[in-house]
C-alpha cells in the first residue's frame, strides 16, 4: 500500500520520464531494477533467462512510457509489462521443449542435495520455489513488493476475488512446504 508522498514521486518521476530527461530515466532503472528482478526470478527457473527478460521489459518500458496516462499507476505498469515478457517469454521456452519432445518435467526444481539451514528469508524464498507459478505470482506481488489486492489483480489480470482466494491457497501451501521440509531436517 503506497502512501500519497510515493504516488505523487511515482507521478512527478514518470512526467520527467516523458519529458526524456536521462537522469530521471536512469533514477527510474535504478529504483526499480532489483525488484523487478526478484519478481521476475520468481516466474522463471534459470537466472540468465530473467537477466534476458528483464532486459527485454526495460526496453518496453522506455519505448512505453511516453504513452503513459496514469502516472500513478508507475508500479503496476512496470509489473504488468515485466509479467508479460516472462509469460511470453515461458510460452516461447514451453513450445520449444514441446517442439523438441522433452519428457521434461517443467515445474520440478532442482534439489541441493546439501544439508539445509535456513533462516526465515532462506526459508521463504525456499518454499516460493516449490509453489505453483500462479501461487508464486500473488504471494511475491502481495508480500514482498507490497502491492494490494487490486493493483495484483491489475498486473494479473483476474478479479480481485481471484486474487484473495490465491493468497490464500498460497499462504496455505507455502506454510505446508515448509513445515514438511522443517520434518525433512529435524
Amino acid at each position: 500500500m503506497r502512501t500519497e508522498k510515493e504516488a505523487i514521486y511515482y507521478e512527478l518521476l514518470v512526467l520527467r520520464c516523458q519529458r526524456k530527461e536521462k537522469v530521471a530515466l536512469e533514477e527510474l532503472i535504478r529504483n526499480w531494477e532489483r525488484r523487478l528482478f526478484y519478481y521476475i526470478r520468481r516466474l522463471v527457473d534459470v537466472e540468465q533467462d530473467a537477466w534476458d527478460i528483464l532486459q527485454q521489459t526495460w526496453l518496453k518500458v522506455l519505448q512505453g512510457i511516453g504513452k503513459l496516462r496514469e502516472p500513478r499507476s508507475l508500479p503496476t505498469w512496470l509489473y504488468r509489462i515485466a509479467r508479460n515478457t516472462a509469460m511470453s517469454h515461458l510460452r516461447v521456452e514451453y513450445s520449444r521443449r514441446a517442439l523438441l519432445d522433452e519428457n521434461e518435467d517443467i515445474s520440478s526444481v532442482e534439489e541441493n542435495s546439501e544439508s539445509f539451514c535456513f533462516e526465515d528469508a532462506e526459508r521463504v524464498h525456499y518454499g516460493l520455489s516449490k509453489l505453483s507459478l500462479p501461487h508464486r505470482e500473488v504471494l511475491t506481488l502481495h508480500f514482498l513488493e507490497d502491492l494490494s489486492v487490486e493493483e495484483i489483480a491489475e498486473v494479473v489480470r483476474i478479479p480481485p476475488g481471484t486474487v484473495k482466494s490465491r493468497l490464500y491457497y498460497a499462504k496455505r501451501a507455502l506454510r505446508t512446504v515448509l513445515e514438511q521440509e522443517d520434518r525433512n531436517h529435524e
